[in-house]
Protein backbone atom coordinates (compact mmCIF):
# COMPACT_ATOMS: atom_id res chain seq x y z
CA UNK A 1 0.00 0.00 0.00
CA UNK A 2 1.09 3.47 -0.68
CA UNK A 3 2.37 5.68 1.86
CA UNK A 4 0.34 8.91 2.52
CA UNK A 5 2.12 12.30 2.11
CA UNK A 6 -0.89 15.01 2.76
CA UNK A 7 -3.47 15.49 4.74
CA UNK A 8 -6.24 17.94 4.52
CA UNK A 9 -8.42 19.40 7.38
CA UNK A 10 -11.65 21.10 7.03
CA UNK A 11 -13.83 22.98 9.54
CA UNK A 12 -17.18 25.13 8.71
CA UNK A 13 -17.46 28.63 10.15
CA UNK A 14 -20.08 31.40 9.99
CA UNK A 15 -18.99 33.70 7.82
CA UNK A 16 -20.14 36.75 9.76
CA UNK A 17 -18.65 35.46 12.89
CA UNK A 18 -16.03 37.89 14.65
CA UNK A 19 -12.41 38.11 13.38
CA UNK A 20 -11.01 37.16 16.63
CA UNK A 21 -12.82 33.93 16.60
CA UNK A 22 -11.94 33.06 12.89
CA UNK A 23 -8.21 33.41 14.02
CA UNK A 24 -8.25 30.96 17.12
CA UNK A 25 -10.17 28.65 15.00
CA UNK A 26 -7.38 28.96 12.38
CA UNK A 27 -4.46 28.55 14.98
CA UNK A 28 -6.26 25.41 16.87
CA UNK A 29 -6.47 23.81 13.10
CA UNK A 30 -2.80 24.41 12.72
CA UNK A 31 -1.82 22.94 16.27
CA UNK A 32 -4.50 19.97 15.49
CA UNK A 33 -2.25 19.71 12.30
CA UNK A 34 0.73 19.33 13.64
CA UNK A 35 -0.45 16.99 16.03
CA UNK A 36 -1.95 14.25 13.68
CA UNK A 37 1.23 14.33 11.79
CA UNK A 38 3.86 13.76 14.49
CA UNK A 39 0.93 11.02 15.89
CA UNK A 40 1.44 9.25 12.14
CA UNK A 41 5.44 9.65 12.26
CA UNK A 42 5.83 12.81 9.89
CA UNK A 43 7.98 15.73 11.02
CA UNK A 44 5.80 18.71 10.75
CA UNK A 45 8.86 21.04 9.44
CA UNK A 46 9.48 18.94 6.98
CA UNK A 47 5.56 19.61 5.45
CA UNK A 48 4.27 22.80 3.67
CA UNK A 49 1.17 23.69 4.54
CA UNK A 50 -1.74 25.82 2.28
CA UNK A 51 -5.11 27.19 3.19
CA UNK A 52 -7.95 27.46 0.90
CA UNK A 53 -11.62 28.98 1.66
CA UNK A 54 -14.55 28.04 -0.27
CA UNK A 55 -18.07 29.88 0.16
CA UNK A 56 -20.84 28.03 0.66
CA UNK A 57 -24.50 30.08 1.37
CA UNK A 58 -23.44 32.06 4.89
CA UNK A 59 -20.76 29.88 5.60
CA UNK A 60 -16.93 29.60 4.59
CA UNK A 61 -15.37 26.27 4.50
CA UNK A 62 -11.70 26.64 5.92
CA UNK A 63 -9.24 23.85 4.38
CA UNK A 64 -5.77 23.41 5.95
CA UNK A 65 -3.64 21.08 3.96
CA UNK A 66 -0.35 19.71 4.86
CA UNK A 67 2.22 18.08 1.95
CA UNK A 68 5.00 16.04 2.43
CA UNK A 69 7.55 13.74 0.35
CA UNK A 70 6.14 13.44 -3.37
CA UNK A 71 3.18 15.60 -2.71
CA UNK A 72 5.46 18.18 -1.48
CA UNK A 73 7.53 18.24 -4.35
CA UNK A 74 4.33 17.95 -6.67
CA UNK A 75 2.68 21.40 -4.89
CA UNK A 76 6.13 23.16 -5.06
CA UNK A 77 6.52 22.30 -8.44
CA UNK A 78 3.08 23.07 -9.34
CA UNK A 79 3.32 26.70 -8.03
CA UNK A 80 6.77 27.13 -9.80
CA UNK A 81 8.66 27.24 -6.89
CA UNK A 82 12.03 25.64 -6.00
CA UNK A 83 12.94 23.14 -2.99
CA UNK A 84 13.65 25.27 -0.33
Amino acid sequence: MAKHTQAHLSRTIEKNKPPALKERTKMQMEYYMGAKLIEVGVDPKSAIYRWSMETRGNNEVWTYSAYWGDSREKVLADEGQSQG
